[in-house]
């Protein structure tokens, strides 16, 4: 029985063995013992590329595969990473072609598609809720912000870059752009706005009454809000699911209270959010379900 190689790479690069919407067997995970807290940043994509590699082969092992499904941050486009600002280093890198070429063992000569993370995070919640049929958006919060949809649909969908303030000193965004979702509640966002403080350390001090730390806390819950409701007036409302490592961060009470403020229409009323815990597993089983189709 032939089985799909999913894997996943936002902080670091995890892979694993999927069957049907399942994934069987123990993670592999690169860099085992990272050593900073960006550890893909300073490497290089031919780096990368071999870490990937290497580690779809040991996932592989003695099966037969049917196709290698990888989710990557950024725009991908034919299997082609257009841009990627928070690994800038593989702009323009044709990633699929070079793991196509270069697996070994049984994983050689198996088709390989490339998704954008986000993307492949809706995929696998999709599949793990049972949802393959309907609309699935998701919210990722780490180093950058992404916005996942399922089923995978024409279009570039980075969310994360939804213009969000109109505030020309709201730069911090990791491509250079002003007034974006990311520039504001992105990990690598925050810590250029608060150089004294890391992110868990504004929250905090949020709570404690900080009236500079609190008042930062309200600008990222209305930038989720605006950007959700933009969302939601382009494609209707449902269900946002937010997952990643940031999601402690995230209030959903006062999420849907801002929701509600910006979205007035009543057809387009009655979404909701929910929060996932952050889990490699979802990513690399909606990368490997969006590789099964593809390869089909």
């Amino acid at each position: 029985m032939s089985r799909t190689v999913g894997v996943l790479v936002m902080e670091h690069i995890a892979a694993g063995l999927v069957d049907g919407n399942k994934v069987v067997g123990p993670l592999k995970i690169f860099p085992e013992s990272p050593q900073s807290l960006d550890p893909l940043q300073s490497m290089p994509s031919g780096d990368i590329t071999e870490a990937i590699r290497g580690l779809v082969e040991k996932v592989a092992g003695a099966e037969k595969i049917e196709a290698v499904g990888i989710g990557f941050p950024g725009i991908i486009q034919s299997g082609v990473v257009e841009e990627s600002p928070n690994l800038q280093q593989v702009k323009g890198f044709a990633l699929q072609a070079a793991l196509s070429s270069s697996l070994k063992g049984k994983a050689a000569g198996a088709p390989v598609r490339v998704f954008n993370d986000a993307d492949a995070m809706a995929a696998g919640i999709a599949a793990t809720q049972g949802k393959l049929h309907q609309l699935t958006r998701v919210w990722t919060l780490g180093n950058g912000i992404g916005f996942g949809r399922y089923p995978a649909s024409e279009g570039v969908w980075e969310g994360g870059h939804t213009v969000v303030t109109l505030d020309p000193k709201e730069g911090f965004c990791g491509c250079g752009g002003k007034g974006h979702l990311e520039g504001i509640l992105g990990r690598r966002s925050m810590r250029m706005r608060f150089l004294d403080l890391e992110p868990e350390e504004v929250f905090e001090n949020a709570r404690a009454g900080d009236a500079r730390c609190a008042e930062f806390v309200q600008l990222c819950h209305r930038a989720l809000a605006a950007a959700t409701a933009t969302s939601i007036h382009m494609e209707g409302p449902g269900t946002f699911f937010i997952t990643g490592l940031d999601t402690k961060f995230i209030d959903t009470g006062l999420l849907d209270r801002l929701v509600h403020e910006m979205v007035k229409m009543s057809p387009l009323q009655g979404s909701r959010f929910e929060v996932l815990p952050a889990s490699d597993e979802l990513g690399i089983l909606g990368a490997a379900v969006n590789a099964s189709h593809a390869a089909k």
